[in-house]
């Protein structure tokens, strides 16, 4: 008895010491505060900073669970909301890193091939940048490694409880990221190889089912949410129209089946090199291997696992969008749990080979080779530390402060889905300014046009200010009339264009803000001093 509680004090502080060395790398290399719009690595983190702070609507698919979940962090006492925000996405990367481990040790029965695979799946470069920043592919990460843990643990208990937990958490996961959906066909498929008496249960299939709605319960928070008039409602879920509109993707779903049959190769060699880039070479080979294993000694985990991989590689390879390299990462964490089944069976044979040496010969091989595991996955771990490295980063702080300090009062700021929302709705600075998106970048996610003070819904906004000029030309005419204009250099800016328009751009922090000098005007800058 007193070696099995050992045992199980061994299992818990290897999982929890993985668990605290992710997130104390996480953390260090955290965003500290208010991020901005940087493509295609930072396309959707500071809107994200936003509403969750605010309690606001999303871009489809809407990310209801992220958004209430995240919100809790920013009721912290520490750091700026923004900060909170983003610390919420390495919990979450540390907790999924946790349920890889867990997952690995019920696949491969073996400590250390469970904390090599769930290292490699923490390590890789993918899931540690979403780490650092605001956004929802770890708490993806998490949902789609709790409900495959739960899964497991049915097949090892057969409990039905479980069986209905992984239904309400497979709903759950819906309501945060579409491609987590492959888990209903996998889990019945998983199921059926296992026990497919249980899916003529009729009673334990209505409880099923009805959990799986429950799961999906969150939804509701959009159109509630979009009837209080929240302060960031672009997509205004309040008839089924529009709610389904958000929930189903929106606009993303035309990314889907971007490439032919012959553009498939392309994509594959796409993919290995994205695969390269996140994990050691070593540790791909090994959970390539694993795979073979698995499917040759366990078929219904084998398939289950499989089935997961080669449709969510499916759905990535065949999306067209800038940030598509996300999408790899639910592969990446099945990856991890091949590494682990096939370090699981490695160390077993070798016990085997083994097994007539000297007890301590024998234990100073398991001893060493275990060490060399371990080591795996932190090959490269500086150049991915430096990679994701988001500490020094206070871009998003600085666009605030320059047009906190420098815009005249009752100015009008040219934007794109930058941290001036976050300066006007969550800081509350600034409240005098006019903060509207005018430009072409993101059209088809309804943000063009989208203004500050006034109502922050398109179809009012649109009516008021829209111009049909996505360039921001016709926009900056029309506010130049009333008084001061200036555009946020996002990377993007073009000054020629309003040169040739009549303007006079004029630097106030160069890199960060611009004044558009109409003829006849000097700037403000020059006027104030």
């Amino acid at each position: 008895m007193g070696e099995g509680r050992l045992r199980k004090a061994g299992v818990l502080l290897a999982g929890l010491g993985v668990f605290v060395f992710v997130l104390t790398l996480y953390i260090r290399t955290l965003a500290p505060t208010v991020l901005y719009l940087q493509g295609p690595k930072l396309l959707d983190a500071v809107m994200l900073q936003m509403q969750v702070s605010v309690l606001g609507i999303t871009h489809p698919t809407g990310y209801p669970t992220y958004l209430m979940l995240t919100h809790l962090f920013t009721y912290l006492p520490f750091g700026d909301p923004a900060y909170r925000v983003n610390l919420g996405s390495a919990v979450y990367a540390a907790l999924a890193v946790a349920a890889v481990y867990v997952a690995g040790l019920l696949l491969s029965r073996r400590v250390v091939a469970a904390a090599s695979g769930a290292l490699a799946f923490g390590l890789g470069t993918a899931l540690w940048s979403q780490a650092v920043i605001a956004e929802v592919y770890t708490l993806n990460a998490l949902l789609v490694s709790v409900t495959i843990v739960v899964l497991l643990l049915w097949r090892e208990y057969r409990k039905d409880r479980y069986l209905l937990l992984s239904a309400f958490l497979v709903g759950l996961c819906l309501t945060n990221h579409l491609t987590s959906g492959l888990l209903l066909p996998a889990g019945l498929l998983f199921i059926a190889l296992v026990d497919w008496r249980r899916l003529v249960d009729v009673r334990l299939v209505l409880k099923g089912a009805g959990l799986f709605l429950l799961g999906l319960a969150p939804y509701l928070y959009l159109p509630i949410r979009a009837a209080m008039d929240p302060p960031m409602e672009a997509n205004n879920p309040t008839n089924f129209g529009r709610f389904w509109y958000v929930i189903s993707g929106g606009n993303l779903t035309g990314s889907f089946f971007s490439f032919g049959p012959s553009e498939l190769p392309g994509r594959m060699i796409f993919y290995w090199e994205h695969l390269l880039d996140n994990t050691p070479f070593l540790v791909a080979m090994v959970a390539l291997t694993g795979a073979v294993v698995m499917l040759l000694k366990d078929r219904a985990v084998g398939i289950f696992l499989g089935f997961l991989f080669f449709g969510w590689l499916f759905h990535a390879v065949e999306n067209d969008i800038p940030d598509i390299d996300l999408y790899f990462i639910p592969t990446y964490l099945v990856l991890s749990l091949w590494a682990a089944a096939g370090l699981g069976t490695l160390l077993t044979e070798v016990e085997s080979l083994v097994s007539g040496l000297p007890r301590v010969t024998k234990r100073v091989i398991l001893g060493v080779l275990s060490v060399m595991l371990l080591v795996l996955p932190l090959l490269g771990v500086g150049e991915t530390y430096a990679e994701d490295d988001m500490s020094g980063v206070y871009r998003g702080r600085k666009e605030i402060e320059a047009v906190a300090d420098n815009a005249a009062p009752n100015a009008t700021i040219l934007h794109h889905r930058s941290s001036m929302w976050y300066m006007v709705l969550v800081e509350r600075r600034r409240r005098d300014l006019t903060i509207v998106d005018p430009f072409s970048h993101n059209k088809e996610v309804s943000y063009a046009d989208i203004v500050w003070p006034d109502d922050i819904d398109l179809a009012t906004t649109d009516r008021r200010y829209g111009t049909d000029d996505l360039s921001g030309m016709t926009t900056a005419k029309e506010a130049a009339k009333e008084g001061r204009v200036y555009v946020l250099d996002q990377g993007a800016t073009n000054s020629e264009h309003f040169q040739n328009a009549g303007f006079e751009v004029v630097p106030v922090r160069e890199g960060l803000l611009y004044e558009l000098v109409p003829p006849g005007r000097e700037p403000y800058a020059r006027t104030a001093g």
